[in-house]
């Protein structure tokens, strides 16, 4: 019988779209170097590690895309107001709470961006616990930061569901005795959940 239901953040419970972000910002001839050069970029990863400032990671972007220093800034200047909720998937967490099940988030996600969204959105409230990125210095697919989750809080992880937008994090999160289910949108999770009969 599962107890315990770990979310994934981005994708699942708050909306994380940046081509659409940069639409706003940036003309279309640029919109995709800007968007590889910042999304795709390997200070984002060690923005969701902890292992560098937004400042930095802005400087470093900027060094190597010289031609795009107004767009990057432009990207980076409120890119967390994509951070929107979700709102079917907040109305199952919100179910989930209800029917007693513990809910926790693990989370690859950037310190500022982090407070950003605790700030703003009152559904934080509902969960028992998480381990986000930064804090622990671990990103998903990294067992170690799946580990982490299940000691900290004390999961059986046959007691436990894993849902993630991406397929190597569930796969990781499988690896380890944990249920994972890879989210596409909130009425699959729906029933997902439902055939694992978890009450929602």
């Amino acid at each position: 019988m599962y107890k315990n239901i770990i979310f994934d953040l981005g994708n699942v419970l708050l909306d994380f779209n940046p081509r659409d972000y940069l639409k706003n910002k940036i003309s279309d001839d640029k919109l995709e170097d800007v968007f590889k050069a910042v999304f795709t970029s390997e200070e984002w990863i060690m923005l969701d590690r902890g292992t560098i400032t937004e400042k930095e990671a802005i400087n470093n972007i900027i060094r190597r895309n010289s031609t795009y220093i107004k767009e990057i800034n432009l990207a980076f200047e409120s890119w967390y107001d994509i951070l929107k909720p979700i709102e079917e998937s907040i109305n199952i967490l919100m179910s989930l709470k209800k029917n007693g099940y513990k809910i926790y988030y693990l989370s690859n996600f950037h310190q500022l961006a982090f407070a950003e969204v605790t700030k703003k959105n009152s559904f934080f409230e509902l969960f028992d616990g998480g381990v986000v990125s930064y804090e622990e210095k671990l990103i998903k697919p990294e067992e170690d930061i799946y580990k982490l989750v299940l000691d900290r809080y004390k999961l059986n992880p046959s007691e436990t569901i894993f849902i993630d937008d991406t397929k190597v994090n569930v796969d990781a999160a499988n690896s380890i005795g944990i249920k994972g289910i890879l989210f596409k949108d909130s009425e699959k999770l729906r029933e997902e959940l439902n055939s694992l009969e978890v009450k929602i």
